[in-house]
């Protein structure tokens, strides 16, 4: 795998960055270090508003084919357009689940139909869209799925519950794993659904979180309804769909996140020099392991990629999770000791701080987007060739 980059990725690189420079001005200034993981409500309106600007000047959907709307661009070139996004502080996006999953799985999988009604609204940002996959007895374990969705005519009526759906509360389409065969159990007999948000079989309950926030909500299905056209793959496929959207979900934008995640790892630096915590042997050991295991997820995400690149699917996105969930835990613990004392005050209205926020939100890094448990189930099958763990 050569990591260097060209001269045409270097001029790329450029561009980039003096567009976001001159672009993240006025307005838009105000936006810099807003959203990310626990802070998604940060001025959401303004920034679908930034995003849609991105759209318009042309820096959304990057990677997609020139045919279906993107611009087709190189895998590197990608990464660069990420690394710079974070480095300018860029405001979290608020489409990145229609643009990175669903995107691409109606790219791979999809109907003309379905393409030329989604497409154009996702790379616009004009529709956003959540992912109705995890359930309450049905976390992790995809398979185990509950919630039933029968054909009646020329639509499907769904019924049933779905549970962490992240943004739901701001989205309009939701694409859903659904039982379509009563009698099937486990993988078998599951479809992937399109369904609109906004009808009266759909409710949604925001779930307060420990930051005092809700980016997460249960979703409610009951008599919601989808035409009947909506079936990504064929009914009964809906597993190997939802697995190709899975291969989609850690892709280049992973990149961008460490490099926001080395900037927050700068933050702790400086606050244990000032703090003196610096000076303790067995801190200042923690930060350089910190800093050496973020180098090695950005080598080993750029590996991933590149045999993603070359059409080749191996256990390598498990070991990544593994690696950049446990990583930002720990440095949000990290975090509130180098500050001592006063990281463990907040203001009566609980306004949290950023440290404070990445340490509450990060306890649920190592189980959102696939929990440690079941990367390591996977490793342990799929490469040791272990045993496989057994089924209730």
């Amino acid at each position: 795998m050569d990591l260097t980059y060209t001269s045409e990725d270097e001029q790329f690189r450029d561009e980039v960055r003096t567009w976001l420079a001159e672009n993240l001005v006025g307005d838009f200034a105000r936006l810099r270090g807003t959203g990310g993981s626990g802070r998604e409500h940060e001025l959401f309106e303004e920034r679908r508003a930034w995003n849609q600007h991105l759209a318009a000047a042309g820096w959304t959907c990057l990677g997609w084919p020139v045919e279906h709307g993107g611009r087709g661009l190189s895998l590197f070139q990608q990464v660069i357009f990420h690394e710079e996004y974070a480095r300018a502080d860029a405001p979290g996006l608020v489409n990145h689940l229609g643009e990175e999953l669903l995107g691409p799985t109606l790219i791979a999988l999809g109907t003309p139909e379905q393409q030329a009604r989604f497409l154009p609204r996702i790379r616009e940002v004009t529709e956003l869209w959540c992912q109705g996959y995890s359930e309450p007895n049905a976390g992790s374990d995809l398979a185990g799925v509950r919630t039933r969705a029968r054909r009646d005519g020329d639509r499907w009526v769904i019924d049933g519950q779905k549970v962490w759906t992240s943004l739901a509360h701001h989205s309009d389409w939701c694409f859903v794993v659904a039982r379509t065969d009563p009698d099937s159990v486990r993988h078998a007999g599951l479809s992937y659904l399109l369904v609109p948000m906004d009808q009266p079989g759909v409710e949604v309950r925001p779930i307060l979180q420990l930051t005092g926030t809700s980016e997460f909500n249960e979703v409610f299905f009951d008599g919601a309804v989808t035409d009947a056209s909506m079936v990504v793959g064929e009914p009964g496929s809906g597993w190997s769909v939802a697995m190709a959207t899975l291969g989609f979900e850690r892709g280049v934008s992973t990149v961008g996140q460490q490099v926001g995640f080395a900037r927050e790892l700068d933050a702790v630096v400086e606050a244990a020099r000032r703090s003196g915590a610096y000076d303790d042997p067995v801190v200042a050991d923690r930060i350089a392991r910190a800093r050496l295991t973020l180098e090695v997820m950005r080598t080993h995400a750029l590996r991933t990629l590149s045999a993603y690149d070359a059409g080749s699917q191996g256990p390598e996105a498990s070991v990544s999770k593994l690696l950049w969930g446990r990583w930002h835990r720990d440095l949000g613990e990290l975090a509130m000791e180098v500050r001592g004392a006063e990281a463990l005050t907040v203001a009566p209205s609980y306004a949290l701080d950023r440290d404070q926020t990445t340490f509450l939100f990060s306890r649920a890094d190592t189980i959102y987007g696939g929990s440690d448990e079941i990367q390591r189930n996977i490793l342990a099958e799929r490469v040791l060739g272990l045993p496989r763990e057994a089924r209730q």
